[in-house]
């Protein structure tokens, strides 16, 4: 008798952890990087719904919430960070490093001494926002001697 009800019990405790483990606002967190190009965002969707959302330095990746459930990242400006999103109860639903780095397709860096001018480029190629010296002079500025 005492076997069965031991068996039982464990049956039970085990059924409890799957039950727990199902439950949707309960996720685990993510361990790999994700990778954004700078401009550009990715999605990230939640198991659960998100009450609170971390940047860890947001001069490089920024979140936009669209719902309790759906995050975009997008890249700011060139290094790492975390992000990490919890629930209303503090358990983690998304953690993970944020590396932003440059895409290289239609961009060009015009360096100029110490100075750089970061240009956006299709037909023609003109300064981005990014760049310190953004505007028509930066293009037109002189070379250093």
């Amino acid at each position: 008798m005492a076997f069965g009800h031991r068996s039982t019990r464990g049956a039970l405790i085990a059924a409890g952890l799957l039950l727990v483990a199902a439950v949707p606002g309960v996720a685990s967190a993510q361990s790999q990087a994700l990778n954004v190009e700078i401009d550009q965002s990715a999605r990230i969707q939640l198991r659960g719904q998100a009450g609170s959302v971390i940047v860890g330095n947001p001069q490089i990746a920024d979140v936009t919430v669209v719902d309790a459930n759906t995050l975009f990242v997008t890249g700011k400006g060139y290094g790492v960070t975390e992000v990490v999103v919890v629930d209303g109860l503090g358990r983690t639903l998304f953690q993970s490093q944020i590396v932003v780095a440059g895409g290289d397709v239609g961009r060009v860096r015009v360096w100029r001494g110490a100075q750089v001018t970061e240009m956006a480029c299709s037909a023609s190629c003109a300064p981005t926002m990014r760049s310190p010296n953004a505007g028509p002079s930066a293009a037109a500025a002189p070379a250093p001697n």
